[in-house]
Order: C-alpha cells, then structure tokens, then sequence
C-alpha cells in the first residue's frame, strides 16, 4: 500500500533558487546538476479496506522507512534528465509477519519545456512535458502487501505541467499523468482476486491517472508551498474482507501536503527541505502520515568551464 501513497520526491535546483520536481513547470539551467537525499518516514494504523475505513489490531501500525538518492542534470536550459533510486524497508508493530527491506526501482525522468511566455509584467506562463521510466532494480516481491517494498510493474508515465509564475513570489502549479504498467509476476502458480481465480502467475496491472495541483511562494531563500495530490487506478479489485492487499487492487487516494525548503547563505549551492504529508481519502490504501527531509547541493559545471 505505502508504495502507491507516495508521489515523485522533489529535486531541485539551486542556481536560480527554485525546485524543480516531475510535476512542476521549473528546470535548471544547462550543465548545472543537483544531487542530494531524502529521507522519509511514513505511518499509518488505519486504512480503506475498499471503501471501509477500518483498523486491523493483527498488524498493528505499519512503518515505511526510505532513502533515496536523486540527481538532476540540465542537458539544456529546456531539456532536463531526472533520476533516483530509493532503499525501503517495512515493518509492522503487531502480529508475527516480518518487514521486508531493499533497494526498489529505479526512475528516469526527461522534462521538456516547450512554451513559456510572459502574459503579463513580471508574470509568466509556462507548459512542460514530462516522460519517465521506473522498473525494479532487484527481484523483490510485491506479493506480501502492506510490507513489500513495491509493486514489481515496469511503468511507463507521461505528464503534462502547467505552471503560472507572478511577480511578487507567488505561483501555481497543475500537473497531471498517465501512467501505464506491465505485468507483474507472482512466486506461485494461481492467485484469487476481484471474485476471479486465475491460473497462471501472471497479474495485469491497471494504468493510473495522477494529478497534483499546488500553490506557493518563492521569494529569496524562503520557498513554501501546499500541495494536493489525487491517484485513481483504473480498475482493479478491491481488498477482500480480513484479507491482505494484493497487487492489483485499485489503489485510489487524496493526499495534502506541505513543504518548506530554505536555501543555505554558506556554503553556496546548499539546500535543506521538509514536508509533511497526510491522506485525507482513499481506497484501499492506508491512512498515513509522511515526514520527509532532504538536503540537497548543485555543481555548476557550466561557470567551471569558464573559469
């Protein structure tokens, strides 16, 4: 579950003091490259057994711990190539089952900005496309739902993001994707879901729509900004009554976020983030609380070269 409430970590770009995500309108100049970590913590006790909020005393309240390496790098001042890999580990409070850890997928992301112009003074009106690649670094399993580490589907997704910048710090910003996933592969012969039993270890996983819309200010050192994000699986079954999740289930969820980020004086280049985020709503997803803190650094390899 805690695999699918969470969206793409920011990266971001210091030379121009702003951050750069694959849902927003930014990018970083050309040869500039942005490296750092998050880390993030994630907890949730109740969740959405299909539409039915509820608890599950057998396993107690599930930790989702991460980190995750990322790096940005400005090909051209419109073309940007995004990547990262994070490490997980699971573990429940109560019960007998055992949390699972490991390095997960890999993404690769390339943002294009293919129109930007100014509709105003001092305020700007941009639109890039953004398409990116994730499939799994390891052979994990995603059959041991709430504590695999992922869903094991080679995803391809492409987004649309619009962005209106103003003058005085203000901005916002509406992204939206699709994304389509492959197969997943099961460690046994036959598997039940939706009222249907299949045998063969093959599971179609639906596609998913995800949309992300956020407003904030961006003046200086001081960036804020409050986000809402919304996924909707297009189709799969719901979890059955006192059952585990499976893979395949529909995973819908609506989720609040905040996030501050400062850019350091000294040494130049750095920046420090946090954000908390909250699901307000869902189906078949948990109920979870996300503490997230990154720090992050950008080389300007173009000035180098100048010096």
């Amino acid at each position: 579950m805690k695999r699918l409430v969470l969206a793409f970590a920011a990266l971001l770009a210091l030379n121009q003091l702003s951050a750069q995500t694959l849902t927003d309108g930014l990018l970083m100049p050309k040869k500039d490259f942005c490296t750092g970590i998050l880390f993030t913590t994630d907890q949730w006790k109740n969740y959405w057994e299909g539409s039915l909020k509820r608890d599950n005393q057998n396993i107690g309240t599930i930790t989702t711990t991460q980190l995750t390496g990322m790096g940005a790098y400005g090909i051209t001042d419109r073309l940007n190539v995004i990547a990262m890999v994070p490490y997980i580990k699971t573990s429940a409070s109560g019960g007998t089952l055992t949390g699972l850890d490991g390095i997960q997928d890999l993404t690769i992301g390339l943002k294009y900005n293919f129109f930007k112009r100014e509709i105003s003074a001092g305020t700007f009106l941009s639109a890039s496309g953004v398409g990116s690649f994730s499939t799994p670094l390891t052979n994990y399993t995603p059959d041991f739902l709430p504590l695999s580490i992922g869903l094991a589907s080679t995803t391809l997704t492409g987004r649309l993001n619009i962005n209106i910048k103003f003058a005085n710090g203000l901005y916002i910003n509406e992204s939206t994707g699709y994304a389509w996933r492959s197969n997943v592969s099961l460690d046994r012969p036959s598997y039940f879901t939706d009222g249907n039993i299949y045998y063969t270890n093959q599971v179609w996983m639906p596609n998913q729509i995800i949309s992300t819309y956020c407003v904030g200010y961006h003046k200086n050192a001081w960036q804020t900004e409050i986000n809402l994000t919304q996924q909707n699986t297009l189709g799969g079954g719901d979890i059955r009554r006192q059952d585990m999740p499976f893979v395949s289930n529909r995973m819908n969820f609506l989720k609040l976020g905040i996030m501050g980020m400062y850019y350091l004086p000294k040494p130049q280049g750095l920046a420090v983030r946090a954000q908390v985020d909250y699901t307000l709503d869902g189906i078949n997803v948990g109920q979870a609380t996300t503490l997230t803190a990154g720090l992050f650094y950008t080389f300007h390899f173009a000035k180098k070269a100048n010096q």
